[in-house]
């Protein structure tokens, strides 16, 4: 009975703090203590209470604008976002801390963070990649600002993880074409996910389909079409074998050499 009383105590000691602490943290929303406010703000933050610094340090933002304090409360506005997971307010904080404090001693992590967080939003490759394209661009730009930053190393992973993932997306759109049979139009953007990227992971595949989609189009393609696209299937054979001789595709791309080369044979005798 002792023993239940003594944890029935703590429990309530405990739920009387926060209770207290969740009550001084709603009559600051609504004062204008704006000191108290930071203080506040600050507190929670570093506590991790991130929606509720974030909050406060809302609430004081335009009201340090202008004083030797605006780009700190500027920076933990940011961080507060970070901490929410809300990389694109984030990302916004930051972005105005580096446009509005040049000399500001956050500067250089807030150029890296207005990255970051464009990184941290980067999509599946499947989606549109704007904001990779814009993580890549602002990790440049930091290390042709910050060339001797610890964090260069960072920025450079960063680039080629994106970069990847460019790639990536490339193929995924070069390839719908040839899913859907649209085998023009998938040469045309095979051809160029290629010129664009030439030393992706993909090329062996890229080539095949290439090669694959120039016979199925010359194979469906009106009497008149045939012979000019046979020939073309011909020569994205010799294209795909002179680079990848014994890759898994080998086989098959063989078979279609030999049948265009028939075609072309045929044609050729009844000229």
């Amino acid at each position: 009975m002792l023993k239940n009383r003594i944890v029935f105590g703590v429990l309530f000691a405990a739920a009387a703090v926060l209770m207290s602490g969740c009550g001084e943290y709603e009559k600051l929303l609504k004062s204008r203590d704006f000191q108290k406010k930071y203080e506040m703000a600050v507190k929670l933050f570093e506590e991790g209470e991130f929606v509720k610094s974030g909050t406060l340090f809302d609430q004081v933002s335009n009201i340090y604008r202008g004083t030797t304090r605006a780009d700190t409360v500027k920076y933990y506005q940011a961080k507060s976002y970070y901490g929410q997971r809300d990389y694109m307010m984030a990302g916004y904080y930051f972005s105005e801390l580096s446009a509005t404090y040049a000399n500001s001693v956050f500067l250089e992590e807030s150029d890296f963070m207005t990255g970051y967080c464009f990184y941290k939003q980067s999509p599946r490759a499947e989606l549109d990649q704007q904001t990779t394209y814009k993580a890549i661009t602002a990790m440049q730009m930091f290390m042709v600002k910050y060339p001797t930053s610890e964090r260069v190393s960072e920025c450079q992973a960063i680039i080629v993880e994106m970069s990847d993932k460019l790639v990536e997306k490339s193929f995924i759109s070069a390839r719908l074409y040839y899913d859907l049979g649209y085998y023009k139009s998938a040469i045309l953007a095979l051809r160029n996910s290629l010129i664009e990227y030439p030393e992706t992971q993909y090329r062996e595949e890229l080539m095949f389909l290439i090669l694959k989609s120039s016979y199925l189009l010359a194979d469906g393609s009106v009497p008149s079409k045939q012979r000019e696209r046979f020939q073309a299937t011909v020569d994205e054979y010799y294209s795909f074998i002179g680079e990848f001789p014994e890759g898994p595709h080998a086989r098959e791309a063989k078979r279609m050499y030999e049948s265009s080369n028939k075609y072309l044979e045929n044609h050729n005798k009844q000229s």
